[in-house]
C-alpha cells in the first residue's frame, strides 16, 4: 500500500463490519477480533490504494467514496475492471492466492477504505468454517459478475452495452410510461467507456445518438432517460 496514508480514528470498527454481509452473523467477540486486524485509511482522490507487483496480505472495503480497479497495456492504455462503491469489497480472491496483485486500485475521489488483514481472516475460517463459505459466496458473486461482463463484450453492440448501462438499476415493465428517470453518471465518461471496453469518443457519440433518437438528455454528468421502454428496445438504423 502506498505511504504515506492516513489512519482514521474514533470509526467503530466492529460495529461497521457487523453491518458487512460478510461479517454479519459474528458475534461481539469475533467481530472484535477481527477488527484487531484491520486498518483504516483515508485516501485522497486520485491516490493509490494499491500497486501491481505489490506484497497482497489483505483484502478491502470502501467505505465511503470510489476506487478503480484497472490494468494498463504495454502501449499505456488503461482498462478498468471494476468501479467499487461504499460498502463494497474487492481483492478478495486474489488475498488467497498468495501472490502479489496484478491489478491497480485507485480512488476516483476521496476515500475511505478499510483493509481486513490476511492473518485474521484465515484466523476466524480456522474458528469456523462458515466463515470461509461466505466469503466463497461472495469471490462467486464477484466471478459470476466478471463472466456476464465477457459475455456483454463479446455478444453486444457497444450501443447495447451503453443502454445496458443506463438501464442496470431499472426494469422497463415496472416504469410508468412517460416517467423520466435520471440516472446521475457516478464517473467521468472516460472511466465508464473504459469499463464499458469502448473508447471515450464511441461512448460519447452513442450517448449524441440516444439524445437525438429523442430517448435521453444529457445535462453534464445527467441522462435523463425520457422513455425507458423505448430505450430498452432501441435499435440504430
Amino acid at each position: 500500500m502506498q505511504e504515506p496514508v492516513r489512519p482514521v480514528s474514533g470509526f467503530n470498527l466492529p460495529r461497521y463490519l457487523s453491518m458487512q454481509p460478510l461479517f454479519q452473523e459474528m458475534d461481539a467477540i469475533e467481530l472484535d477480533r477481527l477488527a484487531q486486524g484491520c486498518s483504516l485509511h483515508r485516501f485522497a482522490r486520485g491516490e493509490m490504494v494499491f500497486r501491481i507487483g505489490e506484497p497482497c496480505n489483505a483484502f478491502h472495503v470502501a467505505v465511503t467514496g470510489q476506487v478503480k480497479l484497472y490494468v494498463v497495456s504495454p502501449a499505456g492504455a488503461e482498462k478498468v475492471i471494476e468501479i467499487i462503491g461504499p460498502g463494497q469489497s474487492f481483492a478478495e480472491a486474489l488475498m488467497f492466492t498468495g501472490r502479489p496483485y496484478i491489478l491497480n486500485a485507485q480512488t476516483l475521489a476521496d476515500s475511505l477504505v478499510l483493509s481486513i488483514g490476511k492473518a485474521a481472516v484465515v484466523g476466524e475460517i480456522e474458528r469456523d468454517p462458515r466463515f470461509s463459505m461466505r466469503m466463497l459466496a461472495g469471490i462467486s458473486r464477484r466471478l459470476h459478475g466478471l463472466i456476464h461482463d465477457v459475455e456483454s463484450y463479446a455478444l453486444h453492440s457497444g450501443m447495447q452495452r451503453v443502454i445496458g448501462y443506463l438501464l442496470r438499476d431499472q426494469v422497463a415493465e415496472d416504469c410508468v410510461s412517460g416517467e423520466v428517470l435520471t440516472v446521475s453518471l457516478p464517473v467521468s465518461k472516460a472511466t465508464i467507456a473504459s469499463r464499458l471496453s469502448l473508447t471515450p469518443e464511441y461512448f460519447s457519440r452513442v450517448l449524441h445518438e440516444l439524445e437525438a433518437a429523442g430517448l435521453v438528455r444529457i445535462d453534464k454528468r445527467e441522462v435523463h432517460i425520457l422513455n425507458v421502454q423505448r430505450l430498452s428496445t432501441y435499435q440504430p438504423r
